[in-house]
């Protein structure tokens, strides 16, 4: 179980009308450009459900472009996101698609960093501000922004995860959930590891040179 905080209690402070098509929506927004580390190029954005039925008229659109600008939910200019991402050259494209069984306030980001890296999030806003992240690039995973999170796309071999978790203690770095999910045996699979303290860079370093790891990146937790 996840540790609580001040939104399970009175909810987030907000601009906006709803909690779960604001807020949330921000921090579904905020957690895709953590994920992505860059800022964004190009953002296709796709609602489901209850956000493509009514987000506009609740301002979920601008609330996830908010997010992805790196806005917080208290943010002023919340209402002006769109054009703030215009002046900035980055180019929004909004659509209605059925993502499956998920929750009725989902979506589903594909981002395209200045650098060229691609991510696709998706997640969902879960109630009174709370979110949800299901998928990372079509990977099953279940992040909720509390804490420190390390995603690690890896060659699912065995010992990975342990020389993973052994440079973790190595650097006195307590582990709160870890999370595995593979496509196929002896495919890729992705590593979700949630920690009570940031992972410092030389061990991000040690960790991104283990030959069966492809890729390694470090979100902080949302604010």
């Amino acid at each position: 179980m996840g540790k609580s905080t001040v939104f399970d209690l009175i909810g987030p402070v907000m601009v906006g009308p709803s909690s779960s098509h604001t807020a949330g929506a921000v921090r579904l927004g905020a957690m895709a450009l953590k994920i992505l580390g860059t800022e964004p190029k190009t953002a296709e954005i796709t609602l489901h459900g209850s956000f493509a039925e009514t987000g506009k008229g609740h301002g979920t659109n601008l609330a996830l472009v908010a997010g992805i600008l790196g806005m917080h939910t208290d943010d002023e200019r919340i209402p002006k996101a769109e054009q703030i991402a215009d002046r900035k050259g980055i180019k929004i494209n909004f659509k209605t698609e059925n993502l499956g069984d998920v929750h009725p306030n989902t979506v589903k980001f594909k981002l395209t960093g200045q650098d060229g890296r691609v991510v696709e999030v998706m997640g969902s806003s879960i109630g009174g501000g709370r979110i949800k992240i299901k998928e990372i690039n079509e990977f099953q995973v279940e992040v909720m922004g509390d804490y420190h999170t390390l995603v690690i796309l890896q060659q699912d071999l065995p010992g990975v995860v342990a020389q993973v978790t052994s440079l973790m203690a190595n650097a006195q770095i307590n582990i709160a959930q870890m999370r595995v999910s593979r496509e196929k045996k002896g495919a890729q699979a992705l590593t979700i590891v949630e920690t009570d303290q940031a992972v410092q860079q030389t061990t991000l370093v040690l960790m991104r040179e283990l030959p069966a790891v492809y890729q390694v990146m470090a979100i902080e937790p949302l604010e």
